[in-house]
């Protein structure tokens, strides 16, 4: 079928919907549902077999509803209705929810419903849960309805009970911080992440705060400042603390929005002198321990033969100092005596490149970009010349750009089925860097990787499976993707056949460095990328301010209006050498996703 997907945004749920129907064999193309557009005459002149509508913010026009069928994907159970679904489920500790996929009508979310799937709510962020269970679950009952309207015989069912709930304001979601306990205060947080934040008074401003970590031993008087860690604050609840890692300041009459940055950032020179501790170290030798009850964005621990190196940083940026740290931190984990390495593994983004918010704000965002890009590189750099152990990616959530290229130089590429990856720059003006020129094509072919870069669009874990750009698909959810990956890793690090890996890979390394140096793909990346950082009327500048600063689009970008053909197809032989050798099948053991 042709499917045209219309939204508010192209977000992460919207991505991922495009790429798996394009891997079932659908022609896919999208629209951006922008105010003051003819959206009737934009479907018209799509003629799609069916409409879908991951995330829309307005009402569909009774002229397209009344002419097609276009299926509404609500992140609530059935009957759920509002604006806020998922806000008010996290606000109100709910431990499961769903989603509905509802056929649009007179009134929001109140058509027949074609499908829906339930899932868990894990104690983690609104956008973290949206992307992950969420997602899984939303995706199952697209899937499901389209298999369904696709067969011509479902009859989809009226809903018979409903529960409307409002927007969810500021008013509601306000913290006391005389009174609220830590978990009160963590779930409200959680509740507004990342959009729209909690709105609060600090330090003689009002500023929207952008995640919570509750904190296990710091204390202090209600609302007080303690200490600063990696860019966060801790500040004192009724009963503990937490950790706020980003804020952002409230917009001003006539001026631009603000951008979301790391805490201490944010407050600059409004910040007291508060002690900067750092997260307590843990033991790397300790298989068993339970970690802190406090928030680090890096750690690492090891377990049997195999170290993992975990990195979080919000939204999936890295800054200069979230790579310079990350970096130290790969530094002292290959210091180790381990035959596995493993990067990542956590639930939510894997990376997704330089930080574009902290590039916006600084004095002088050409000299940042290019401290951010160098910075990236040399981890990159790192990971690609380490030939002592094997390196692998634990891809659990989404990747992009140079965080995609990260994952890329590792030697193994593991992946939830879940993950969207999007390995290209373009959209943001760039060339890019991190070492593409070599990390990409090595494993796709150059033409794959020409046509990656080009067509700029999502990538499915199968898809990316299929196309060499990762090793393994782990089918698993969110939750349990940290366990599965461990479970792989240490039977990875005890096989016969790793040392012999761990050989090849060197020699492979030192054929590759022969016929063409890292350092020249690094310096012919670099050039094209200072030109660009350092030109004041490259795109880039203008694409990075309207994308940190959440301008709104003037139109559906072209690349993505364009139907793309589905591509139901077999999975490829892989284009390059295995190796780690024994990864005979592609599904670990582990829960289903929801």
């Amino acid at each position: 079928m042709h499917v045209l997907l219309v939204a508010s945004a192209f977000n992460s749920l919207t991505q991922r919907v495009h790429a798996e129907l394009r891997d079932h064999g659908h022609s896919v193309a999208f629209e951006l549902a922008l105010p003051g557009t003819d959206l009737a005459e934009a479907v018209r002149r799509h003629a799609p077999d069916l409409l879908v509508a991951p995330m829309l913010k307005t009402a569909v026009p009774r002229e397209v509803w009344s002419a097609y069928t276009c299926l509404i994907v609500h992140p609530g159970p059935v009957g759920d209705r509002g604006p806020s679904s998922l806000d008010w489920a996290l606000t109100e500790g709910a431990d499961r929810w769903g989603v509905t996929v509802l056929q649009a009508d007179e009134e929001m979310d109140a058509g027949d419903v074609w499908a829906s799937a339930d899932c868990t709510l894990p104690p983690v962020g609104k956008s973290d849960a949206y992307r992950g269970e969420v997602a899984d679950a939303a995706l199952a009952a697209v899937l499901l309805a389209v298999e369904r309207f696709a067969a011509g015989t479902h009859v989809p069912l009226p809903q018979t009970r409903a529960t409307a709930r409002p927007y969810l304001r500021q008013e509601r979601r306000r913290i006391d911080w005389d009174h609220d306990t830590t978990e009160s205060v963590v779930r409200a947080l959680r509740a507004a992440d990342s959009r729209p934040g909690v709105l609060d008074d600090l330090l003689g401003g009002q500023w929207f705060l952008h995640g919570g970590h509750p904190e296990d031993t710091l204390r202090g008087r209600p609302g007080q400042l303690l200490a600063t860690r990696a860019g966060a604050v801790c500040r004192a609840t009724a009963d503990g603390a937490v950790w706020i890692p980003e804020l952002r300041a409230r917009r001003a009459p006539g001026e631009p929005a603000p951008v979301k940055l790391p805490a201490v950032l944010a407050l600059g020179d409004r910040l007291p002198p508060l002690p900067e501790i750092p997260a307590p170290p843990q033991d790397a030798g300790a298989e068993a321990a339970a970690p802190p009850r406090t928030w680090a964005d890096i750690g690492y621990r090891e377990q049997g033969g195999a170290g993992f190196l975990t990195f979080s940083f919000p939204g999936g940026a890295m800054s200069t100092d979230h790579c310079r740290r990350l970096l130290a931190a790969y530094r002292t984990a290959c210091s180790r005596p381990t035959s596995v390495l493993v990067l990542g593994g956590g639930r939510d983004f894997f990376s997704n490149g330089i930080h574009l918010g902290v590039i916006e704000a600084a004095a002088d965002p050409a000299a940042e970009s290019w401290a951010n890009i160098t910075a990236m590189d040399d981890l990159v750099e790192a990971v690609l010349t380490t030939t002592d152990r094997l390196v692998v990616a634990a891809v659990g959530g989404n990747a992009a750009a140079g965080g995609a290229m990260l994952a890329l130089a590792a030697d193994e590429v593991w992946c939830r089925a879940g993950a969207v990856l999007n390995p290209h720059y373009r959209l943001m003006g760039l060339y890019g860097s991190e070492y593409w020129t070599y990390t990409l094509p090595r494993r796709t072919g150059t033409g794959v990787a020409e046509r990656l870069m080009a067509d700029a669009l999502p990538v499915s874990a199968a898809a990316a499976r299929r196309l060499g750009l990762t090793d393994r698909t782990i089918d698993c959810g969110p939750q349990d993707f940290a366990e599965v990956t461990a479970r792989l890793a240490v039977r990875l690090a005890a096989s016969p056949a790793t040392q012999a890996a761990i050989a090849a890979k060197k020699a492979r390394r030192d054929r590759d460095e022969a016929a063409r140096p890292l350092a020249a793909h690094r310096e012919a990346e670099l050039a094209r990328m200072r030109e660009t950082f350092f030109d004041p009327e490259a795109p880039y500048h203008a694409l990075r301010r309207a994308f940190v600063r959440k301008e709104p689009a003037d139109r559906t970008p072209p690349h993505l209006a364009r139907p793309v053909p589905g591509r139901h197809t077999a999975p490829l032989p892989s284009r390059r050498p295995p190796v780690t050798g024994p990864a005979p099948y592609d599904r670990a053991e582990g829960p289903r996703p929801c």
